[in-house]
């Protein structure tokens, strides 16, 4: 970007977006929409403007959330404050969609672990054991009201604490990831208004990953049927987030697959939208995905 622009009126209204935004946090249900948004008016602002009228603009916002709902919106607002300044870095900087895209997933998953650690050394709070106990006490009660009492055993119970801190990391992962792409999307939407035109993901028939993840992937598996059942080693935990996360990279592959092939094959636009809905549900075509990051068969389709 060769200069930022100044400041108006519609950075004055990305402002007040944001102000809206914290203040709704404590709306239930609302509070899910604000969140997947609260990254847009940061990274506008802080792609527009210079970082001294971006603070300038902000620490008023950030003061009268403060002091009309306390400071759990105010915390919730200072936790997407980094990656939205690494987000609008990037656009500032004309980097490449796929490395803004990384770079911000990336920060948002160190916050999170950060205050993990954070909690659990000043607070002396770990958030996954006090996640634990809610479960153990839910499924408990659950037992005792006379609930499938049969079926809520002390094994089946840690089987179930167990499952859902397994899949933590992979929440975590995916939900960085939805956060990264509506940031991703509703800021570039934004940015037009400026007469700026910020580079956005390339058409989903050219969607390919690297060959290399295909490697990785079949390690992945061959560890899922060699490590044994029941094992809660940090190894077994990593492996069964990586194997459904890993899955879904090559569903994305698949989909771009189906669109290339649309694209070449002229069919109408709807038709490799209907495949790829059926691609979601059904998991095991993310094969199609593997066989396409593996293998050059794209070419085989390629016009003449």
């Amino acid at each position: 970007m060769n200069g930022l622009l100044k400041t108006d009126g519609k950075s004055i209204l990305w402002s007040v977006a944001a102000l809206l935004l914290l203040l709704s946090i404590g709306v239930p249900l609302l509070n899910v929409l604000t969140i997947a948004l609260l990254m847009v008016p940061y990274v506008v602002l802080y792609t527009t403007l210079s970082k001294r009228m971006f603070a300038a603009h902000l620490i008023p916002v950030w003061l009268i959330v403060y002091l009309a709902a306390g400071p759990a919106p105010l915390i919730v607002g200072l936790f997407f404050l980094v990656p939205s300044i690494v987000m609008g870095h990037y656009y500032r900087t004309g980097k490449p969609v796929r490395s803004r895209m990384t770079a911000v997933l990336v920060s948002l998953v160190a916050i999170v672990l950060l205050e993990l650690v954070l909690f659990d050394l000043v607070l002396d709070l770990s958030v996954i054991g006090a996640l634990q106990d809610q479960l153990r006490s839910a499924a408990n009660r659950v037992a005792s009201e006379g609930v499938m009492k049969d079926l809520w055993t002390a094994d089946m119970v840690d089987q179930l604490v167990e499952s859902t801190v397994q899949v933590i990391p992979q929440a975590l992962l995916l939900s960085a990831f939805l956060l990264t792409a509506v940031a991703q999307y509703g800021s570039r939407i934004a940015l037009r208004a400026y007469g700026l035109q910020p580079a956005g993901m390339p058409p989903a028939r050219d969607w390919r990953v690297p060959r290399i993840l295909v490697t990785y992937y079949l390690i992945v598996l061959l560890l899922q049927l060699l490590l044994p059942a029941g094992d809660s080693s940090f190894l077994t935990t990593a492996v069964a987030n990586l194997v459904p996360l890993l899955r879904f990279v090559f569903t994305v592959q698949a989909i771009g697959f189906f669109f290339y092939l649309a694209h070449q094959k002229r069919w109408p636009k709807g038709v490799p939208i209907f495949i790829g809905f059926i691609v979601l549900l059904f998991p095991p075509l993310s094969l199609i995905g593997v066989l396409d990051a593996a293998f050059p068969i794209r070419k085989s389709f390629q016009k003449p």
